[in-house]
């Protein structure tokens, strides 16, 4: 069984999947300590997971984007509700099992963040199969596919490689951000990877200590045919560009971070944007730069705000280019 937002029928140029979505609730606390009671203050709740944290960040942006994802239970009915109050097109597979929770604490007195993630309910093979065919009713007119997110106790591993046949079958581009054996079992059809260090040195099994054997992995994921563009995230040091024929360094815009959940996803969202706006892939880069890094600016779990992700842009230097052009 499905349920839907008004707008999602209504087709998006943008259509995301969230396998694992979550409940996001953060608070703060002096100190956090063991075996005593934390007393927290104040407390938020976000929609979140991969894909949902995307479509938030993409539909602020004011892309034409939906959402696919399972949801159960209470918790399952908060996401929904969060998504509805703020505009936002979905397509929800209802399940038996209810939906996680993450739990955030910030520590005032130090600064630190202490994050708790849950794995998630087990999906029956039916309700994968449900999620499926809304994913492919959502994206028959969409031009980019995002996956975004962990894969939930029950779904096989090669759940994102089936997305990947199902989005060449369509004529839509799929964007790819996510860990495990979710990443390591795709082989093929990925339009573009955004991909962490640690991610990427689970793709190819090896340390990758420096950026020269980070581009070098990234371009044996291009070659080997699994993804046609990566892109991988170094955080405070920015990020890193690899296709077929070139590799750049693109620096991060510094600013005061307050909290790091969901910049990633900011990042692949923007990214995501500005390809759908027919930008230069490296525009759309130094966008996802500058959105990941309104998102360090915003508590807890809120979205960065279109404001800030523009004003950083602005400002987000050119890519470097990075070694010899490669050949085609």
């Amino acid at each position: 069984m499905s349920t839907h937002s008004t707008a999602a029928t209504s087709g998006s140029t943008i259509v995301t999947l969230t396998m694992n979505p979550a409940l996001d609730i953060t608070t703060d606390a002096e100190l956090v300590r063991p075996t005593s009671k934390i007393r927290c203050n104040g407390d938020r709740y976000d929609a979140g997971g991969g894909g949902i944290n995307v479509t938030r960040v993409a539909h602020i942006l004011g892309a034409s984007v939906s959402a696919v994802f399972p949801a159960g239970g209470a918790t399952g009915d908060v996401v929904t509700d969060l998504l509805t109050e703020k505009n936002v097109s979905f397509r929800r597979v209802k399940i038996a099992d209810s939906t996680r929770e993450s739990f955030t604490v910030n520590e005032i007195s130090t600064g630190l963040q202490y994050r708790f993630v849950l794995p998630g309910p087990c999906l029956t093979f039916s309700e994968q199969a449900q999620c499926m065919e809304e994913l492919r009713l959502a994206a028959t007119s969409a031009r980019f596919v995002v996956a975004s997110g962990s894969l939930p106790p029950g779904v096989p591993m090669d759940y994102y490689q089936q997305i990947a046949d199902m989005c060449k079958e369509l004529g839509a581009l799929l964007v790819l951000d996510t860990s495990g054996g979710g990443l390591t079992h795709v082989s093929s059809g990925v339009f573009l990877l955004k991909a962490s260090v640690r991610e990427l040195r689970e793709c190819v099994g090896r340390e990758l200590a420096n950026e020269s054997e980070q581009l070098a992995a990234a371009h044996e994921l291009i070659e080997r045919g699994r993804a046609q563009i990566v892109v991988v995230s170094l955080g405070s040091e920015g990020a890193l560009l690899a296709t077929s024929k070139e590799s750049q360094r693109f620096s991060a815009i510094p600013t005061r971070a307050v909290s790091g959940v969901g910049a990633g996803d900011a990042m692949t969202a923007a990214i995501t944007v500005g390809l759908s706006r027919g930008w230069p892939l490296t525009n759309s880069v130094r966008f996802g730069i500058a959105a990941g890094a309104a998102m360090l600016m915003t508590p807890g779990t809120a979205s960065c705000t279109r404001t800030d992700a523009e004003r950083l842009f602005e400002v987000a230097e050119e890519p470097a280019d990075v070694g010899k052009e490669r050949s085609p």
